[in-house]
């Protein structure tokens, strides 16, 4: 009986500091059997359980047994292994740490910049039946003791609504179980080449309190190690010769200032995170399930690095510092109201970020190219040193209902069909601080703060969706059509900008105040602007079970993402965009199931889709800027080789391109312009223009033509215990960086780039060894790449001679890491 205490110990330390911030299966698993037969897989994405092999959406899953060979724990651990998935992090002072990735599917992307006040996400992330999708990014939650990862590529929009445009990610965690005690724990280390050293601490208790009622909590630590190094260098500023450096020898002089802030791998993270969940059966037809969960990672440093500098590498001289913390409470009730399954579901997340970011780009581009530093002095009226640095909090609370009945599967007529109610609330402060800037510079009230966004933001979503399916010939041919009306509204105010002494004919900051009273912390209202809509989402679906083993299936869906506001100035708000689903797919198994081949083909057609634009004044704006298409095709192939081998592979395919010209501005009557030749006039400006920034045809960013991946697997017998060896091989190919010609040439593509990780293990009795090493050849692969201001200033080329294709920043896939990992059932 000493193991249940020691496991006891580790779940509740690792859970206590996660907690603190603001307040699959029970059993241990045994040995597989040897078999040359695929196992079922299991989802619920339709909201009922069914067979992978029977559901007609093109969909990726990732389960317990793979999560852990993969030996998976964060966001950037799985999604290399999701074919239709692909992210960017970082840009404009947001940080690139874990919680900040920007998530598309199918290609969906116009490679705008994340915005606070800016379009909502065109991919929802789940946890559960909960939804988990900020506007700065999802949560980048711990995976351990989860069921499975489900990616349904394409639109959701009847099941799953606002957000779920190009396709929707679920993360399902295993419940308590009644059927017995379970207990695990599991101890890694690992050695990042370049870098430090990570380690990982995990454990799960399952506890039955009674036949009809148990308990399960996990708990986690997970310290990541850093490899981007902060080296020592310095920059002097043209208009007022002062320079800065960040070495920890620097002696401070007249023009000369020191931060000390230089020190290799400084791009760790430390997560702690625990869950608590409840299973009580009430009576044979009803149960309660209300769940606990939260995190709090701090990460330091940026993730990414400046190839001028190194890959691996930055200057920064401000110290960069995230806290992002976040719980979540969750009450499932499922019940039987005759032959039908009732489900209600409610959550409340509350997000919680505290971010402290270098800025000295932005200010060191703009005095070169702009002579910003003649316009930053101090008290005296002598120029200082303009470095800025962003001080950011982020509060979001998120509270969702969704209450839906399902009739029962084995009926000739089924349905599916409920109601979803959902409140975004946002609240924002940024504070972009220079050090001893003049009181008459700094906006009222915060010293030293040179520019002050402090606003509030709410999303509201209602619903009421449904999917009807009928067995037109029984266990042959069935047709489905769904439907969801939805309502939306955005509410945005609050205050940005300079003061007014900064900027005194200014249409925002405190020039532009339309109300003397103050708002919240901040001298003044600005702005006040509310917009909603209104509309409904159609599907239509025809399946053919051409045998017991195979299906096809054809389908026409819609996704949708909410519109908003723009808070500068008189502009119309941004509408709605939509995305039309064309698709053809299949599920097969061959073989007496030793083969399942699974794939689509598509075409998908996004109109009027959100694109930020930079307005006048160098405002963020958001237009229903283009149309664009995309051409696409997706498949999965596992194969049970032998006995001993498994073969699995994924692969997606995508043609995304503009449908007609990206000119970037509006007419009079601000409907998008397509139509602008050389010479053209751009009314809001009077500026004549060169053309189109983007012609049609352009391809879209951000989003790979080809991404595969192939995992194979062989088992054996070691001494009598089981032992395996395992390859995973990715390959990503080449993407652009932006829509827009120019600004895309400014950064540069991002090259194809292939990586292979290698594993071993061997499992006696309860208790399992295994060790790995991942990008085993340390390449560099380029996940993304950005700018610390806008891209024709900070990524101008031939301007400054250290930089000169200007300074763009890569973020790279981590490099080559060797671990070795523990873990024992009881």
């Amino acid at each position: 009986m000493t193991r249940l205490p020691l496991a006891a110990a580790i779940c509740l330390a690792m859970a206590a500091p996660a907690f603190a911030q603001d307040a699959g299966q029970a059993q241990a698993p045994s040995a597989k059997p040897k078999t040359t037969t695929l196992s079922v897989v299991n989802v619920t994405a339709q909201k009922r359980v069914e067979n992978l092999q029977k559901v007609p959406i093109s969909i990726n899953v990732l389960e317990t047994d793979q999560l852990e060979a993969l030996h998976v724990q964060n966001f950037n651990d799985y999604v290399k292994y999701l074919p239709s998935v692909t992210f960017q992090q970082g840009g404009g002072g947001i940080a690139t740490g874990p919680g900040f990735a920007s998530i598309y599917m199918r290609g969906v992307a116009s490679g705008g910049n994340t915005n606070h006040s800016g379009s909502q996400p065109s991919v929802g992330v789940y946890l559960d039946d909960q939804p988990v999708t900020t506007i700065q990014g999802p949560l980048d939650i711990h995976m351990y003791d989860i069921a499975r990862i489900e990616v349904l590529a394409g639109p959701q929009g009847t099941l799953y609504g606002a957000s779920a445009e190009a396709g929707a990610l679920r993360i399902i965690t295993n419940k308590p179980d009644t059927s017995g005690f379970a207990a695990n724990y599991a101890i890694g280390v690992d050695k990042v080449a370049h870098g430090g050293v990570g380690f990982t601490a995990e454990g799960m208790l399952n506890i039955p309190i009674s036949k009809s009622a148990a308990v399960r909590i996990v708990g986690w630590r997970e310290h990541d190690a850093g490899y981007i190094d902060n080296q020592a260098g310095s920059r002097t500023f043209p208009v007022s010769g002062i320079t800065v450096s960040n070495a920890d020898n620097c002696k401070p002089g007249p023009m000369l200032e020191c931060f000390g802030h230089a020190r290799k791998h400084y791009n760790d993270a430390n997560t702690n995170g625990a869950r608590a969940a409840l299973k009580v059966d009430l009576n044979d037809s009803w149960s309660i399930s209300p769940t606990l969960m939260g995190q709090q990672t701090i990460s330091h440093g940026t993730f990414a690095g400046d190839p001028a500098i190194g890959d691996l590498a930055v200057t920064h001289f401000y110290p960069e510092r995230v806290n992002d913390r976040w719980w979540q409470g969750a009450l499932t009730v499922q019940g039987k109201i005759g032959n039908f399954d009732l489900t209600y579901a409610y959550a409340h997340l509350k997000r919680d970020q505290e971010e402290q970011t270098d800025y000295n780009d932005y200010s060191f581009w703009y005095d070169t190219l702009l002579s910003y530093g003649a316009y930053i002095h101090d008290n005296s009226g002598a120029l200082i040193n303009p470095s800025e640095f962003i001080s950011d909090r982020d509060h979001y609370a998120n509270s969702s209902h969704e209450l839906r009945i399902v009739s029962p599967k084995e009926d000739r007529l089924r349905l599916v069909a409920g109601a979803f109610w959902q409140k975004q609330k946002h609240d924002i402060m940024q504070d972009y601080q220079i050090n001893k800037l003049a009181t008459s510079l700094s906006v009222a009230g915060w010293p030293n703060t040179i520019w002050l966004t402090r606003q509030m933001r709410y999303d509201y979503d209602k619903a009421l969706f449904g999917e009807l399916s009928y067995d037109i010939i029984p266990d042959e041919l069935t047709a489905t059509v769904g439907e969801r009306y939805f309502r939306t509204s955005n509410d945005l105010y609050g205050f940005y900008g300079f003061s007014k002494g900064f900027s005194p004919n200014s249409s925002y900051g405190e020039a532009g105040c339309i109300s003397p009273q103050p708002f919240i912390d901040a001298p003044c209202l600005v702005f006040n602007k509310h917009v909603k809509e209104s509309g409904s989402l159609g599907k239509v679906n025809i399946t053919w079970n051409i045998s017991p083993t195979k299906m096809i299936y054809a389908t026409r869906s819609e996704g949708f993402r909410p519109g908003g506001v723009n808070r500068a100035g008189q502009l119309p708000p941004y509408q709605a965009d939509f995305l039309t689903n064309l698709e053809l797919g299949w599920k097969t198994s061959w073989f007496d199931n030793r083969v399942s081949f699974n794939g689509a083909v598509f075409r998908e057609k996004w109109n009027d889709f959100q694109f930020n634009i930079l307005g006048a004044n160098g405002l963020t704006q958001i237009k229903n800027a283009n149309s664009a298409r995309i051409d696409g095709l997706e498949s999965q192939v596992n194969w049970q080789a032998t006995y001993n081998l498994n073969l699995s592979t994924g692969l997606a395919w995508y043609n995304a391109k503009l449908t007609a010209n990206y000119c970037g501005f509006t007419d009079a009557n601000g409907n998008t312009v397509t139509y602008c030749p050389a010479g053209t006039i751009n009314p809001n400006t009077g500026a004549v223009v060169n053309g189109p920034l983007a012609p049609k045809g352009t391809q879209l960013p951000i989003t790979p033509r080809f991404k595969a991946n192939l995992v194979a697997r062989y088992t054996f017998s070691l001494g009598g215990n089981d032992a395996f060896v395992q390859a995973a091989f990715v390959h990503v190919g080449r993407r652009t960086t932006d829509l827009r010609l120019l600004e895309r040439s400014l950064l540069g593509n991002l090259p194809a780039y292939n990586s292979v990780d290698f594993s071993a293990g061997i499992q006696k009795g309860s208790w399992s060894l295994n060790a790995y090493v991942d990008n085993a050849f340390d390449k560099r692969g380029a996940l993304y790449k950005f700018t610390e201001c806008g891209v024709t200033v900070c990524a101008a080329h031939n301007v400054v001679a250290q930089y000169p294709n200007g300074q763009v920043y890569t973020g790279f896939s981590q490099p080559r890491t060797f671990g070795i990992r523990f873990k024992q059932d009881f």
